[in-house]
């Protein structure tokens, strides 16, 4: 375990010192991360300058899924982005050098770079978060906000789960390099809320194909009160998926005939 923090530390400290090679660089992109959160802010906005509800949510509360939406994929782009260069990695053949490394491959892959400039994104999101609260009057309890960090866990744990999965099949789509699209259109999906669709749908997303736990479930640990069944079914998702992707990589470099072959 200490190797593997020390490791840790040194990817870390490498993505800090790139991205201090040009600062200039690094702040614009902190602004514009930020910028691309207060775009969707305004459209939030102009829907709900023409009603007060959608689907039986507020306007704050809007502004609570919206926030906590980009906070799952501020972290994941900011401690796992590099899990997207997957396919480029197997095209290149550079997969081939983190497996001859004395290092457990997922972690290599998953931690290698950070994007630091998703700072903007956590900083826009937690304000708000802020803002949502306050115009919604709620004042969550302890217990609510600890059934929100909980399911906020699960969600990311989920949605690297997923994008894992996504980006391992590149092993065998060797020419995709887009697969990271496929993520960014769940988390799309994520953003609304989860009662905008029909009872089939919402079980989709609650039973099958967990969705419902990137946004919609967490703010409701906030907004409607703790609720110990979901908190559960939310760590028995993020276990069960992190398992099946990890399972499904250690089975697709089972089949990785390498740049060479």
């Amino acid at each position: 375990m200490g190797r593997y923090l020390r490791i840790y530390k040194t990817f870390f400290a490498s993505s800090l010192i790139r991205e201090m090679e040009f600062r200039a660089n690094f702040f614009a992109k902190v602004a514009q991360s930020a910028g691309f959160i207060l775009f969707f802010l305004l459209i939030v906005l102009v829907i709900y300058g023409n009603t007060d509800s959608v689907a039986g949510w507020g306007r704050g509360e809007a502004f609570l899924l919206t926030a906590t939406v980009f906070l799952v994929e501020g972290l994941f782009v900011m401690f796992f982005r590099s899990l997207t260069e997957i396919p480029e990695q197997v095209r290149l053949g550079t997969l081939d050098f983190v497996i001859t490394k004395p290092v457990d491959t997922q972690f290599w892959i998953s931690t290698r770079k950070f994007n630091l400039e998703q700072i903007g994104v956590l900083v826009s999101g937690i304000t708000m978060m802020a803002v949502g609260l306050a115009q919604s009057r709620i004042f969550p309890s302890p217990l609510d906000w600890l059934g929100y960090l909980v399911l906020l866990v699960a969600a990311l744990a989920i949605y690297y789960a997923f994008t894992l999965a996504m980006m391992t099949t590149g092993i065998w789509l060797v020419r995709v390099d887009n697969l990271w699209v496929l993520t960014e259109n769940v988390a799309t999906i994520a953003r609304y809320p989860l009662d905008i669709y029909g009872l089939g749908l919402q079980r989709l997303f609650l039973f099958v194909f967990p969705l419902a736990f990137l946004g919609t479930v967490p703010v409701r640990q906030l907004t409607k009160g703790f609720d110990p069944a979901m908190v559960g079914l939310g760590l028995l998702w993020a276990l069960v998926g992190f398992g099946l992707a990890r399972a499904f990589w250690r089975f697709a470099l089972g089949h990785y005939t390498s740049a060479s072959s």
